[in-house]
């Protein structure tokens, strides 16, 4: 340890770094994700008007960008006039306050560097990569290193040494099943680059859509996709507005199964005669190309010629799941064909069909890519494997020496919280796998799978909660303080906001169109203690079609309910400690939702959309009462009544159905009040 004070701590995994600042005060940082290594000094770089910033490197125009839009924001955050709006090069270097160097420019493939040091001390702060990418990693940190005291904005003196733990880090976006306009895209991209997130792996066509121009055979698009399609150049847009972020664009052509919207234009290809119609509704259908015809892969040859053109990355999706083979199974050809051929069942049909696809793609300069279920003996181990169906077929793929990515227990779309996917790893610390198998295992997507989502929803079902998978698959492996990354995850979300996402915003607009313009405190009470079904479950209770309304009460209510989480919290710290603070806390937050239902109800009335939700409403105020009895009954240390037990127990099972597709969220820690009453620990 120096004695110049400096705090030196090995790495940021513990969460809890402190930084000095002039009044003694300790000062947390909040970033996310947490760099591998970080070194803490005294001092602030202090930032005002005079700030200024320069690059050094070959070719310095993505990063010339990327300052653009750092200056950009930092003024918009602080309300500081800056004299420069965009980042010079050359001369000024040396005297700029943000000193910005590169080596070479960084390719959009996997495995390229994206490390970074960024050094702030009083007097300067400077960010080095070996690529461009790096560089705009280190950018964001710099962005979430920003604090404020009462003599205006700074940067703590800090070094830090970061790169990622793993080289694929995506977010899949499903627009076929709700179509999710260019602007939707573009500002989820930079929600992506905010969280050091590489790759957007864009679902573009399923049963319910064709999604991309297609000039080699025009059906597609104009027949399969109610006329929502991107245009190509539209297309290049895109690529060329990540690319300036550094993230790749993976594009997925889901075959042979989920092909619906194909065959609309191009029956003759499928399994079985047509006519076809899009899809609107949700799960696994039959139709399916038919993988025997000649005409199939004279399509497919030209069909990804083109597509193969368009998009650059180096891979291609081409899904392969959920194939239920029904109509091969129908088709007296396709079964003659299976005979003739050796080819002992639909597995086994579907890796013929594999093959000859790749055998397109590579032609084509193109590495493929698949969930699990296209994985056998006798690939090239050159593709990749995308596991959605657990670690077991992730492991056993990466026994097998094929790389592969995980998205079992990253699907957001199935609103589980944060911490669920959080503790979710790829590598976890009781892997079966030698340190040579984990090579093969290249990183993780989130999944946003669009069924339930409309380009007003989609922000809060992606965000925070994929910051959190973000730090998963970037930070090292030790980095598992849930209390913590909650705290961070509450901030960084603040901070997304500045990017235009929307997942804060749209709430209340949304409870200001179900209250039908009256006022939303009583509603926003009950959705702040409430969460959307999980997993599959919103489909058991209500058939859902690509027309359905995304505008319900369910549609605006949020995962991870921050006021029901805090309320769990303050629970169990009221249960550990029996403390005066924690009580009162409690008493406040159960006194206002016994009194709510009241307000509410008055709302409901006159708004019709509401009332499948008043029973939940009405339950809330009466768990709440349950909650205070029980405060008070802990308070004064007498036993409950046999009576009182039962009308309680009665109360919370009602209160545990679900209504308008939303649960309550703080029904457990009711029942942890309750418990010692009934004489349980």
């Amino acid at each position: 340890m120096k004695k110049d004070k400096t705090r030196i701590l090995f790495t940021l995994w513990a969460a809890l770094f402190l930084t000095i600042n002039g009044s003694g005060e300790e000062v947390k940082l909040n970033l996310m994700p947490i760099p591998a290594k970080v070194v803490q000094k005294e001092g602030k770089f202090r930032l005002t008007e005079t700030f200024t910033a320069a690059v050094k490197g070959p070719a310095p125009g993505r990063l010339l960008k990327a300052g653009a839009r750092l200056l950009h924001r930092l003024s918009g955050r602080t309300g500081l006039f800056f004299s420069q709006g965009n980042f010079p090069t050359g001369e000024n270097w040396e005297s700029a306050g943000l000193g910005l160097t590169f080596k070479r420019v960084g390719r959009l493939k996997v495995g390229e560097d994206e490390s970074y040091t960024l050094t702030a001390a009083p007097e300067r702060v400077e960010i080095v990569g070996e690529t461009d990418i790096g560089v705009i990693r280190g950018l964001e940190t710099l962005l979430q290193l920003i604090g404020a005291d009462d003599r205006g904005y700074f940067i703590p003196a800090v070094e830090i040494n970061d790169r990622p733990r793993f080289p694929w880090r995506g977010l899949l976006i499903d627009v076929c099943r709700h179509f999710q306009p260019v602007e939707v895209i573009k500002r989820n991209l930079d929600g992506m680059c905010a969280v050091k997130m590489n790759v957007l792996h864009w679902h573009l066509s399923e049963d319910q859509g064709f999604r991309v121009e297609c000039k080699s055979f025009p059906k597609l698009h104009q027949l399969g996709s109610d006329g929502l399609y991107y245009t190509q150049e539209q297309i290049r847009e895109v690529i060329a507005y990540a690319a300036d972020r550094g993230i790749r664009v993976m594009p997925e052509f889901d075959i042979p199964g989920h092909s619906t919207s194909w065959l609309v234009g191009y029956p003759e290809l499928a399994g079985a005669a047509g006519p076809y119609e899009i899809e609107r509704r949700w799960g696994i259908f039959d139709p399916t190309f038919d993988p025997t015809r000649k005409a199939t892969y004279k399509f497919f040859k030209k069909f990804f010629a083109e597509m193969t053109a368009l998009f650059p990355d180096e891979y291609m999706h081409i899904g392969g799941d959920e194939n239920n083979g029904k109509q091969w199974d129908a088709n007296p050809k396709i079964q003659a064909f299976m005979k003739k051929h050796n080819i002992p069942d639909n597995h086994a049909l579907q890796a013929y069909f594999n093959k000859r696809i790749l055998a397109i793609l590579t032609r084509n300069g193109k590495k493929m890519i698949g969930w699990d279920e296209i994985f056998q003996p006798g690939l090239p181990k050159n593709i990749i494997i995308h596991s959605w169906r657990g670690q077991e077929a992730l492991k056993g793929a990466a026994k097998k020496g094929y790389p592969v990515i995980l998205s079992n227990g990253y699907y957001i779309d199935l609103v589980q919280s944060a911490e669920y996917h959080y503790l979710n790893d790829p590598i976890p610390p009781d892997s079966p796998l030698t340190e040579e198998e984990k090579k093969f295992i290249l990183g993780g997507e989130a999944t946003m799978w669009g069924e339930l989502i409309s380009p007003e929803t989609i922000d809060s079902r992606i965000w925070p909660r994929t910051a959190a998978i973000a730090e998963r698959l970037w930070s090292p492996g030790q980095v598992k303080d849930v209390p913590d990354m909650y705290r961070r995850l509450e901030i960084i979300s603040l901070q997304l906001e500045e990017l235009g996402l929307l997942h804060k915003k749209n709430q209340a607009m949304m409870l200001r169109r179900l209250t039908g313009g009256r006022d939303i405190h009583p509603l926003k009470i009950l959705i702040d203690v409430t969460e959307p079904l999980k997993g599959y479950k919103r489909h058991q209770g209500r058939v859902y079609t690509q027309f359905s309304p995304l505008t319900c009460f369910v549609d605006a209510a949020l995962p991870d309910a921050k006021v029901a989480g805090e309320f769990r919290r303050q629970v169990d710290l009221y249960m550990q400690n029996r403390d005066e603070k924690s009580k009162k806390k409690l008493r406040r937050l159960l006194t206002l939702w016994e009194g709510n239902h009241k307000r509410l109800k008055v709302i409901i009335d006159q708004s019709p959309i509401l009332k499948e939700i008043e029973s939940l409403s009405e339950d809330l105020s009466r768990v709440a009462q349950l909650g205070l009895e029980a405060l008070d009954l802990l308070s004064s240390g007498k036993k409950a009544e046999p009576t009182w037990i039962e009308e309680k127990k009665e109360i919370l099972k009602k209160a545990a159905l679900p209504r308008g597709q939303v649960e309550l969220m703080i029904l457990s820690a009711i029942e942890k009040l309750a418990a010692p009453l009934r004489g349980e620990t």
